[in-house]
């Protein structure tokens, strides 16, 4: 096995963590009400509070590619989250990211019966305590990483379950 072959699959296996990782932390912050979903209630809750966001999800499929307007959402948001020192991922499975949120829930859809707009999903940190998860904490680091190498949005991709 070359090189490239094994730092491949150490690389591969980091994502298929970090995943796993992001999962986690949805998981447990949707029942303590720290999940702001929408680009529109995500802008209105960067805008009140932005030092108790502590990761910006922006989710796409291969159609959203095309979205000008969503792209320029993305971007502005971006650059947000940048300037306030707020970690952000690309996730390229909204299908599961639905799967994720809404398993709680009761589905994907808002309580109006729309479809929820999963293509930006904040994270929050609970009021009342200093949020401490190990899930978080491997999030934020592969984060830092990557800005350190220069990519400033990683991309992560949910695995289908």
């Amino acid at each position: 096995m070359t090189f490239e072959e094994l730092s491949g699959d150490c690389s591969q296996e980091r994502m298929d963590s970090v995943a796993k990782a992001l999962e986690e932390v949805l998981v447990s912050a949707l029942p303590q009400g720290c999940i702001t979903v929408g680009v529109y209630e995500a802008a209105k809750s960067l805008n009140v509070d932005p030092d108790n966001v502590v990761l910006c999800i922006l989710a796409t499929d291969d159609e959203d590619v095309k979205d000008v307007a969503l792209q320029i959402h993305f971007t502005l948001i971006q650059a947000f989250c940048c300037e306030n020192d707020i970690n952000i991922l690309r996730v390229n499975n909204t299908r599961r990211l639905a799967q994720i949120l809404g398993g709680a829930g009761g589905g994907s859809k808002q309580a109006g019966g729309e479809p929820m707009d999963l293509h930006c999903v904040l994270v929050t940190s609970p009021h009342s305590t200093a949020w401490k998860d190990p899930a978080l904490s491997k999030v934020n680091g592969f984060c830092r990483e990557s800005r350190c190498m220069d990519q400033w949005v990683p991309i992560i991709n949910l695995p289908d379950r």
